[in-house]
């Protein structure tokens, strides 16, 4: 009696092959294309929001859609309203509006601070220690919320000496070795 045996024909264990294959190739291509477009929507979103570092007092108090959301604002200190209460770690000062664009900085502070006219903006900032920054004409910039109250309530506090922004006189240059 003949024995009867069946092989698998090559042509058909190659189409298997190549189905497998094709078919990791697909997942391959989906999956970089969706890395693709999740790498370029990060981007675009940081770019879009991370646009400008911070926005200007003016702009805080004359837009009421800011109240309640949260901001990134810079201002100017006004010194002689720094009230801090050491048992509670409060502190309470007012911040004028600083221009956005300027070519000195400590000058732009101390305009900003001496003009009477330029907007103000009570600030709040809770279980946080006096920093030693914190002075007249240092620019704050300050992340929180501006309250229904038009107070703004800080969670963070960042401050620029205007000292370390004034130009060096001719006496005070590096080169000049009598001082």
């Amino acid at each position: 009696m003949a024995q009867a045996t069946w092989e698998k024909s090559s042509t058909a264990a190659e189409q298997l092959r190549r189905g497998t294959r094709s078919a990791d190739r697909m997942k391959f291509i989906v999956g970089g294309v969706l890395i693709l477009a999740a790498v370029a929507y990060l981007i675009i979103s940081g770019t879009a929001t991370g646009a400008r570092y911070f926005i200007t007092i003016d702009e805080v108090v004359d837009n009421p859609e800011y109240v309640g959301q949260p901001v990134r604002i810079s201002g100017v200190v006004l010194g002689e309203s720094i009230v801090y209460d050491a048992e509670t770690l409060r502190i309470e000062f007012t911040v004028a509006n600083l221009p956005a664009e300027f070519d000195n900085l400590a000058e732009a502070l101390h305009i900003a601070a001496e003009d009477e006219g330029s907007t103000r903006l009570a600030i709040v900032v809770e279980n946080q220690v006096k920093p030693d920054l914190l002075q007249h004409e240092a620019q704050a910039i300050l992340e929180g919320e501006l309250g229904e109250d038009g107070v703004f309530y800080a969670s963070s506090l960042l401050l620029k000496c205007p000292s370390r922004y004034e130009e060096a006189g001719p006496d005070q240059s590096i080169a000049n070795p009598e001082v």
